[in-house]
């Protein structure tokens, strides 16, 4: 069994190896055209995540939980104002956040920096279940609001045959 120490360095480079591979894949992702499931099924996914608490070992008090969903929702907000929708030869593309990058190198800036202090009260598992909870608040509103100007960013443009037919 690990030491409390050395299982906290590996959460730590888990984590940071974790945070990396998402930059990458979303700057990949700005590359190709999106379309409404690209944009929904994110969200939907991520969802599974909450299996996690069926475990007693992940259980949060409810407070705890409804707190770290209130700061991914706050976290939300800068990524809700800088993504924009762009058309490329009748495509519809994200265009890059750098808003994205910096939220999720300040999460895990924070929590790096709060994970000796939250270890105090709660378990490594708990610390990841409020984590994730924390990011779902994040993914879901930006998500949810990105599909609504998606879908007005198709209206706009009066949903061409070949706008309509590549996004559906």
């Amino acid at each position: 069994m690990l030491s409390g120490q050395a299982a906290q360095w590996i959460s730590t480079i888990v984590i940071i190896a974790f945070a990396l591979s998402v930059i990458v894949i979303r700057l990949r992702a700005a590359r190709k055209p999106t379309n409404a499931k690209k944009i929904l099924i994110p969200p939907l996914g991520m969802s599974t995540g909450f299996l996690m608490f069926v475990t007693p070992l992940t259980r949060v008090p409810l407070t705890y939980a409804l707190a770290a969903l209130l700061v991914g929702v706050l976290f939300s907000i800068p990524l809700i104002a800088s993504s924009k929708l762009e058309r490329h030869g009748g495509q519809v593309y994200l265009k890059r956040s750098p808003a994205f990058i910096v939220v999720l190198l300040v999460l895990l800036v924070i929590r790096i920096a709060l994970h000796g202090y939250i270890e105090k009260y709660i378990t490594i598992p708990q610390t990841g279940g409020i984590f994730f909870i924390l990011a779902f608040g994040m993914l879901l509103p930006w998500r949810i609001v990105m599909y609504m100007k998606y879908k007005r960013f198709l209206k706009s443009f009066e949903a061409t045959p070949e706008l309509r037919e590549s996004n559906a």
